[in-house]
């Protein structure tokens, strides 16, 4: 039964200074006293009238009813400590460094998508990511492309004064804004004042434009980079051959990609957190998986239950040692993980 609110059991009152004295107590006696208690909001002194006994009596009983499980007293956490454990749980689970939960995902409704809604619900958490960073200015902050950190990208973030943005990719020919990796890298600056870096190069070029292209100076400026940053912050992608929407380089036909179970950067992994190369993948303009271990803030960023898998071999892989999600992936993350 849980404890309504009020005041337990008088302290001045004595309690029963044996087993003894609290014997001869029937249950069903004690069941009364403790639902009048408890569920009903007597006082003791109401309790002892009706039950014709003292109030010290009272208190034995209800201490008594206690002491045989017949009251079961509940301590409920607040909203923000039930995330907070939710959050803590799922970086022990993962071998994270720190986990960050939005708010739950709202129902997006009949004229929104759910990217329409996800920018405003996880920008809050992957703020507080980017504070945690604790960035000073000079510091290199590596993005990635996706529609997560699109949809990030247009919501207010933590101001990261004279941080260089740079992007950990080069850019795609498709039309859509979440594959534009300069646009992105635009946005995040503006929201954080930080200076944006561009990359002016293909993500996959051609065998014959490659070798000329990755030593212009201008890309190597940007690649020169990688290595130096502080933080990246980077979407997850699900399993390639289960999605819908990929980068147009991504031969999808590839033997080797049914292996893969995600991606950052659009460096694919395996269940093993292992690299998975395709035809081309080394003429690749990206940050290496290599490189991502290697810097000291690594923030992902994923919310859907398609998406449990590849953030679990990710975290597994050690791509990144921190995540922003929802409520509703963590929860999917850790039943998996424990199953």
């Amino acid at each position: 039964m849980q404890q309504s609110g009020r005041d337990t059991p008088d302290p001045g009152v004595d309690e029963p200074s044996s087993d003894a004295e609290t014997t001869h107590f029937a249950p069903a006696v004690l069941y009364s006293a403790a639902k009048l208690y408890y569920a009903e909001g007597a006082t003791q002194a109401d309790i002892a009238a009706q039950l014709g006994t003292s109030r010290a009596t009272v208190s034995r009983l209800l201490a008594e009813a206690k002491r045989q499980g017949i009251v079961r007293i509940e301590v409920v956490p607040p909203a923000e400590a039930a995330s907070e454990e939710l959050a803590d749980r799922l970086a022990r689970a993962l071998g994270l460094t720190t986990t960050y939960l939005s708010l739950p995902m709202p129902y997006p409704g009949p004229r929104r998508t759910v990217a329409d809604v996800m920018g405003r619900a996880l920008a809050p958490a992957v703020g507080r990511a980017l504070a945690g960073a604790e960035l000073l200015s000079g510091d290199v902050l590596l993005v990635s492309s996706g529609r997560t950190i699109y949809e990030v990208a247009q919501c207010e973030l933590t101001p990261l004064p004279g941080v260089l943005v740079a992007p950990t990719l080069g850019g795609n020919d498709q039309p859509d804004e979440w594959y534009q990796t300069n646009e992105i890298t635009r946005l995040v600056a503006n929201r954080v004042g930080g200076r944006a870096m561009y990359l002016f190069a293909p993500a996959l070029p051609g065998p014959d434009l490659y070798p000329s292209l990755f030593k212009d100076p201008t890309i190597q400026r940007v690649v020169h980079l990688w290595p130096q940053a502080r933080c990246a912050i980077m979407g997850v992608g699900a399993p390639p051959l289960m999605r819908s929407d990929i980068p147009r380089f991504v031969p999808t036909g590839s033997s080797t990609l049914r292996s893969a179970i995600g991606d950052v950067c659009s460096r694919f992994y395996d269940r093993s957190g292992e690299s998975v190369e395709f035809e081309g993948s080394d003429r690749l303009i990206a940050v290496g998986l290599d490189v991502l271990r290697q810097i000291p803030v690594t923030i992902a960023v994923a919310v859907g239950v398609e998406k449990v898998d590849s953030i679990i071999a990710g975290a597994r892989g050690g791509y990144f040692n921190r995540l922003v999600t929802d409520p509703d992936t963590a929860a999917a993350i850790l039943e998996k993980s424990i199953s």
